[in-house]
């Protein structure tokens, strides 16, 4: 059997074999969600309280825009982690690596609940802040290709497409989780959070934390991988990256855009979206959390209906529609925004983060690693797709509102464009597809 391709356990059996996949799904599903409660719970506070909290608030416009850089930091430092950790997953294994990023993320977030405040310590707040940041973005550089990575490889026959949504399914399951957590902390308006309220759902997830990780410490390696490392044992050793870059290189290309194009879709539609609508439009936290709420109940339910629609399409075709989709969803998205009208912006988001993101999500986990040969998917799929991550979330949202505000009347036809051409370019490098070299399988 070629090292390229799934290889079922060694004598396993149909009831070990569901064993396994449960514990992978588990694995898979509390890494992605853990990144994702942290992400909406970084980006909502960072935009309420931490402006107050670990700056100089003599200065309320400076101390926001440094608030928010902070989130933009866990970008710049997640290439960084999707590159090292990539490549520790094709050298060592992909489970060690998905137990050491989970551990990085987690006790991260729950510590930065544990930050003392500017007024007692001064410049050393934001400094451990930014500190804790940069090491939670080199974990969460490498959660979602190591988890999708583990998904595909532990795949059963014609369920690849499937089984590899469980991470989009896990980031639905945490923006659900921090945007309920948020809507309940603010039915009542900010001043809970402002009081101290805001670090509860950062300490409290530690009980992720500790579920999480018993979890992944108990499933076993990927079987391609055991099957690769059985068939190198006895050759010499050659750096996943060197190999990367000597033969893979066509598939880097599809991995990078894709995400591009995947990030500024998702990142506006989550991200700009909320903070558009706090500057611009004046609408409350607890309608954005509400919105965010809804829209990830939508997506629990549409993860797996996509992951199944690969498996009878292919996650190829599924990617596409959903680029398709999303560049013609463009206008009449911001539109709805445009209004302020709470039942106009649950729509808006409910189709754009509940139904658009996650179908071209979902497809993700079997489509970009079906670019890469087992000896460099690891690498391949967090190299790629985490440059194209950070170039994407860090830059679409901010030049989004950058646009918005430079109007005088605060246009969003800029935005509008921005997600159609994010929905071309997804499909255009869909379209260039480097699987068949690496798999005989559809997905």
């Amino acid at each position: 059997m070629s090292v390229h391709e799934a290889a079922p356990a060694a004598h396993e059996t149909p009831q070990q074999q569901r064993k396994r996949l449960r514990k992978v799904a588990a694995a898979t599903i509390f890494g992605s969600m853990l990144e994702w409660y942290d992400f909406y719970l970084y980006a909502t506070m960072a935009a309420i309280v931490f402006s107050k909290i670990f700056f100089d608030a003599s200065n309320p416009a400076v101390a926001s825009l440094l608030a928010f850089s902070t989130f933009a930091i866990g970008f710049i430092a997640r290439p960084f982690g999707g590159i090292l950790f990539g490549y520790l997953g094709d050298r060592f294994g992909r489970k060690h690596v998905l137990v050491i990023t989970f551990c990085m993320m987690g006790v991260c977030t729950a510590l930065i609940g544990l930050i003392p405040s500017y007024a007692s310590i001064g410049i050393w707040a934001p400094i451990l802040l930014v500190v804790i940041r940069i090491i939670q973005g080199l974990g969460a550089g490498a959660e979602l290709s190591g988890a999708a990575v583990t998904s595909y490889e532990h795949a059963s026959e014609g369920k690849r497409g499937s089984q590899g949504a469980w991470p989009a399914l896990g980031l639905n399951l945490g923006l659900l989780l921090s945007s309920l957590t948020v809507y309940l902390l603010t039915m009542n308006g900010n001043e809970f959070l402002l009081a101290g309220g805001w670090r509860i759902p950062f300490i409290a997830s530690i009980a992720l934390v500790a579920v999480g990780l018993w979890v992944r410490k108990s499933i076993p390696e990927t079987p391609d991988f055991k099957e690769l490392d059985k068939a190198d044992s006895s050759k010499p050793q050659v750096s996943p990256l060197k190999l990367l870059f000597k033969n893979d290189l066509k598939g880097l290309a599809v991995v990078f855009f894709v995400a591009i194009g995947y990030n500024a879709l998702s990142y506006i539609f989550k991200t700009f979206s909320l903070a558009y609508l706090t500057q611009f439009k004046g609408v409350e936290a607890h309608v954005t959390s509400l919105s965010v709420t809804i829209a990830s109940l939508v997506a629990i339910f549409a993860v797996p209906f996509f992951g199944w629609l690969c498996d009878r399409w292919s996650s190829k075709t599924v990617l596409m529609l959903g680029g398709v989709l999303s560049a013609l969803f463009a206008y009449p998205f911001l539109q709805l925004l445009s209004t302020g009208e709470p039942t106009q912006i649950y729509i808006a988001i409910a189709i754009g983060t509940g139904i658009l993101a996650p179908m071209m999500f979902a497809p993700q986990g079997s489509f970009l690693s079906r670019q890469f040969p087992t000896q460099t998917r690891s690498s391949g799929f967090g190299t790629g797709r985490e440059i194209g991550t950070a170039v994407a979330g860090g830059l679409a949202p901010l030049g989004g509102l950058a646009l918005v505000a430079g109007s005088a009347t605060h246009s969003t036809d800029g935005v509008a464009l921005i997600l159609a051409i994010a929905g071309v370019l997804v499909v255009v490098f869909a379209l260039c597809d480097q699987g068949r070299k690496h798999s005989t399988a559809k997905n």
